[in-house]
């Protein structure tokens, strides 16, 4: 049985994106599967959603105890490229998760 991995996007449309989230997490589950991971549940960040999906992404990982988290890009969490560092540094640390970054991978 392979560990558990979740998953995180940002939409960058104002729609609801499903085209993008649905290629997303298919891109998201083919890399996992290489590294020897299942990917369980995705988090999707929406413009227009009461509910941060980071914060639902962070009380999840704190009730379930997964340990590795693969985005896109960085881009996900910020757009400047000192924020984005800040951001993996903060969700590495204060969740204690390996933070897998897509983008720039050889497939």
């Amino acid at each position: 049985m392979r560990p558990t991995m979740y998953g995180y996007m940002r939409l960058a449309v104002n729609g609801d994106g499903a085209d993008e989230s649905n290629a997303t997490e298919r891109e998201l589950a083919a890399h996992a599967h290489r590294e020897g991971f299942a990917l369980r549940r995705l988090f999707i960040e929406r413009l227009n959603d009461d509910e941060s999906a980071l914060f639902s992404l962070s009380e999840a990982i704190k009730d379930s105890g997964v340990k590795h988290v693969i985005v896109p890009s960085l881009w996900h969490f910020a757009r400047l490229p000192g924020l984005q560092l800040a951001m993996r540094e903060q969700i590495e640390q204060e969740l204690g998760v390996k933070l897998w970054v897509v983008q720039g991978v050889a497939r």
